[in-house]
């Protein structure tokens, strides 16, 4: 594993249909980096992925890729034949690894010459020669261990009790994509391009998934939402928007520090064409009244020297407020736009209305009460939350913190128990809801979700920063599920509510905006119910705790 790896994208772009995925984009990687792939879904994340590993060839520019050591990329969905089994998945996974043992196995019966006689001379050193070859080169990924590597890589994935002879397709997506992320690390390539790598594991897999990694001795590209992981593992962020891709170094703190940047050059350069406009404006007030006070005839006619005098004046004034006006046409042509303003789940957007609340009811009553409720079967303790309240909802995938949110909502009948609210609720579902009309354009769906104006909730709508313009009168049929979920997330931030049912809020998220989700929701004055498995927000959180499927714990 010591040869080095050395790609390079130059000018490299790829279309689909009518869509330019990846625009002139000029990359290099070194060897032993650790890079973290961001951006929002349906940027091209996957698409950068499988160009680097030479399944896309891209339209236009080129790619150099030199890695002896193999490539191996974890997809965030392998799709097999249903009659394929687990050791298929594995086999798939392991592409590179069977290629070199059939090709050892080949030159081995080679050695043996035609017919079994042999051989001798020239064509002897060249058989063991090509022999020798592929087993360093099976011996550098230490092929002989990977067996071991995957036992204990599914057994660490909580996924090695399934029996090889398994059917692919009668395992969960959890399942599948823990043992492709076990398959994918122990063939032990010298570069791994992981999509997704952290989804579906709990928290003992995701330690023993960092800590693989940081045993890892070749080259790794993540794409990933995961905050904790891009924040314990990468050494630099490549960030995909647009089309184009920016590198950050220093890790997640680096990345974080380079975008405060960026935000602070766009507030001082909007400021700058805010006060150049306003001098141009104050120009062209002040030679406007200069020019109506010059007067147009004299007094005492006669008097030609005068007469130029005024005539002379007036060419000067109106020169003065001819380049106001093309100076403030030229900035109105190239407005420089601030920079969008952080989430707030406060006055003006999402607010608790502290006011509003105690006018029905008195100032102590609680937003949330919950009791005698109970989740699939099992009792939910009795829980109650006032302003500034939080709840954690947790506990194993179908213990029902989903379905407890439901009852909260109104939604499902509280089964004898009681559920109690006061004031609006705001509820980010864990998925995007469905699209009655996938022609309404995204400005047009977020007007009749607040029920007011197209040209106002176009206003609205861009002020948060969620979209770019270009993005406005996209279809909903055509937003990627990142889209569909922003869209989500601004009609919640533009309600005013007292009461936050937040299930799964991070996912298709850009870790950027989750940042910015989570001040929010600490800013945010009324009482909040959150399910995640957001890892950083998990241990970030301040309030109670509440655990399904464990009636002993609270």
């Amino acid at each position: 594993m010591t040869a080095r790896i050395h790609l390079s994208l130059r000018g490299a772009s790829l279309r689909f249909a009518e869509h330019l995925v990846l625009d002139r984009v000029d990359l290099e990687l070194g060897a032993g980096e650790r890079i973290a792939l961001v951006g929002d879904n349906g940027a091209g994340k996957t698409t950068l992925l499988r160009l680097i590993a030479g399944e896309l060839v891209p339209d236009a520019g080129e790619r150099t890729l030199v890695a002896p050591g193999g490539v191996s990329a974890l997809e965030q969905s392998l799709e097999l034949p249903d009659r394929a089994t687990v050791a298929g998945a594995i086999d798939a996974c392991w592409r590179e690894l069977r290629e070199l043992e059939r090709e050892i196995a080949a030159a081995g019966t080679a050695l043996a010459g035609p017919g079994g006689a042999g051989l001798d001379g020239a064509e002897l050193d060249a058989a063991l020669a090509r022999y020798a070859a592929l087993v360093d080169r099976y011996e550098a990924r230490d092929g002989y261990g990977a067996p071991a590597r995957l036992d204990a890589g599914l057994a660490a994935l909580g996924v090695g009790g399934i029996a090889r002879s398994r059917e692919w397709h009668r395992l969960s997506g959890g399942e599948r994509a823990r043992i492709v992320l076990a398959a994918a690390l122990a063939s032990n390539a010298e570069l791994l391009l992981l999509d997704e790598p952290t989804n579906d594991l709990d928290d003992d897999a995701w330690d023993w998934l960092v800590d693989a990694l940081a045993r890892h001795r070749g080259t790794v590209v993540a794409a990933s939402h995961d905050r904790a992981f891009l924040a314990r593992w990468t050494s630099a962020i490549w960030e995909l928007a647009g089309g184009s891709v920016t590198r950050s170094g220093d890790g997640y703190a680096g990345y974080l520090a380079a975008k405060a940047a960026e935000r602070e050059r766009q507030r001082l350069a909007h400021e700058a064409w805010l006060a150049e406009r306003e001098r141009h404006l104050a120009l062209l007030g002040a030679n406007a009244g200069r020019l109506a006070a010059i007067p147009r005839k004299l007094d005492k006619p006669g008097m030609g020297a005068g007469a130029f005098r005024a005539r002379g004046r007036d060419h000067g004034a109106m020169g003065r407020i001819r380049n106001a006006k093309e100076r403030l046409a030229r900035l109105a042509a190239e407005p420089v736009a601030p920079p969008a303003e952080p989430l707030r789940f406060t006055a003006g957007a999402l607010r608790a209305r502290t006011d509003a609340s105690a006018e029905r009811g008195a100032p102590g009553e609680p937003i949330l009460r919950v009791a005698g409720l109970a989740v699939l079967g099992e009792p939910v303790p009795d829980f109650e939350l006032g302003q500034g309240g939080r709840l954690l909802v947790t506990g194993p995938n179908g213990a029902g913190k989903t379905t407890l949110l439901r009852s909260i909502a109104g939604e499902l009948p509280a089964g004898g128990g009681e559920v109690g609210r006061r004031g609006a609720v705001g509820w980010l579902r864990q998925q995007a809801g469905r699209i009655d009309d996938p022609r309404r354009s995204l400005v047009e769906a977020y007007a009749a979700g607040l029920r007011e104006g197209r040209d106002a909730a176009a206003e609205r709508l861009a002020a948060l920063g969620l979209f770019h313009e270009s993005e406005l009168e996209r279809p909903l049929g055509g937003l990627s599920y990142g889209q569909r979920r922003r869209l989500e997330l601004a009609l919640l931030v533009s309600r005013d509510v007292e009461l936050l049912l937040l299930d799964e809020p991070t996912n298709h998220l850009a870790p950027l905006l989750v940042d910015e989700l989570e001040a929010a929701v600490a800013g945010f004055a009324g009482a909040v119910v959150l399910v995640t498995h957001d890892r950083r927000l998990r241990e970030r959180f301040r309030g109670e705790r509440l655990e399904l499927g464990c009636r002993t714990c609270r």
